[in-house]
């Protein structure tokens, strides 16, 4: 990145739990920043966050926040994306939206940078940072499909609570210390805060995440499938999806069934192209137990992957485990990085 142009940056939703995270990876990159801009709800307006060392208080955010605002970083909900967003833009403002307000939109690119970051410089103001369960495991597939084509693509997800937010990493703490003292547990976020019923995490999994579609998938599962076929521009591909929540609180990790077009494919070759593959990190070793976990790749910004096997019916069948912390890649790193992208190659 060029060391001489600073920009005003602005964060949307910055004591959320990816708005931490955000100004984490920030900091942590030494992201070239003349001014930043802290906002958040009308609740959080006046209280202070620290930010390389320097005192911010925060601001409601409104459309008049992005006056001079080069790259504004969302994080605050889609409502407030399909608000906001619009106004920041007609400000001058490049929005990066980690929300689901815009990853479906006709024109707005749908950004992982080891994927398709050529398509950020279609972008029309608007660049939507997309699922986290779905970066995952396109940043894991993606090497595969371009070497090797591919048929289908089938997934489980075992979820982290910190993709609910703050509220339901708090409730998982509540609710097993609760279970521990012999309580009753009390449920009032997941898996849908605001859906009808709501059933304990603490100790058990929960098969849904977002709310129900007609067709019986939830929207997070839905998500998968069409975010999938945007980033890789394969429209026609095969995905199915069951995407459930479990009681940890950072680092979705992913049970991944490919089917790829090439005869002959080793678990070596596919090995091969995860060691050579941007931001991937493969952790295989069954005879030390090598694998990746939730709690190994916390606070890490690479995608993890092992237990790489080819399946024992289908001769073009594999299978993969995908573990990446889900506030940073998931997140925050791939916000940060797609900003990083458009300085660099002059897309802003």
């Amino acid at each position: 990145m060029s060391e001489t142009k600073k920009y005003n940056v602005a964060v949307v939703g910055a004591t959320g739990a990816v708005g931490q995270k955000m100004l984490e990876t920030l900091e942590d990159r030494n992201f070239p920043i003349q001014q930043l801009k802290l906002l958040s709800s009308s609740r959080s307006a006046g209280s202070k966050m620290v930010f390389n060392g320097e005192e911010y208080v925060l601001e409601e955010a409104t459309p008049e926040s992005f006056k001079d605002v080069d790259i504004a970083l969302f994080s605050a909900g889609g409502s407030v994306s399909k608000k906001l967003a619009p106004e920041a833009v007609k400000q001058g403002a490049v929005v990066i939206d980690n929300t689901s307000a815009y990853r479906m939109a006709e024109g707005v690119p749908l950004v992982v940078p080891e994927v398709n970051e050529e398509d950020i410089k279609q972008h029309k103001g608007i660049i939507a940072n997309p699922n986290c369960s779905t970066i995952q495991m396109v940043a894991a597939l993606e090497p595969v499909r371009k070497a090797l084509g591919m048929e289908r693509v089938i997934v489980s997800t075992y979820q982290a609570v910190s993709g609910a937010g703050n509220e339901a990493a708090d409730e998982l703490r509540e609710q097993s210390q609760a279970f521990l003292n012999g309580e009753d547990l009390e449920a009032e976020i997941l898996p849908v805060k605001g859906d009808k019923n709501h059933y304990p995490i603490a100790f058990n999994a929960l098969p849904q995440i977002d709310v129900f579609q007609e067709n019986g998938y939830t929207f997070e599962e839905m998500k998968m499938i069409n975010e999938t076929k945007k980033i890789m521009h394969a429209p026609d591909l095969p995905v199915a999806a069951t995407c459930v929540r479990l009681p940890f609180f950072t680092s979705h990790a992913e049970s991944v069934y490919i089917e790829v077009e090439k005869e002959g494919v080793t678990v070596e070759q596919i090995k091969q192209l995860m060691e050579e593959a941007p931001g991937i990190v493969l952790e295989d070793d069954p005879s030390t137990q090598t694998y990746p976990t939730p709690l190994s790749a916390a606070e890490k910004r690479d995608v993890f992957v092992g237990r790489i096997r080819k399946d024992l019916d289908e001769e073009k069948g594999f299978h993969l485990w995908v573990v990446s912390d889900n506030l940073l890649k998931g997140a925050a790193w791939n916000s940060v990085q797609i900003a990083e992208s458009l300085i660099t190659n002059d897309w802003l």
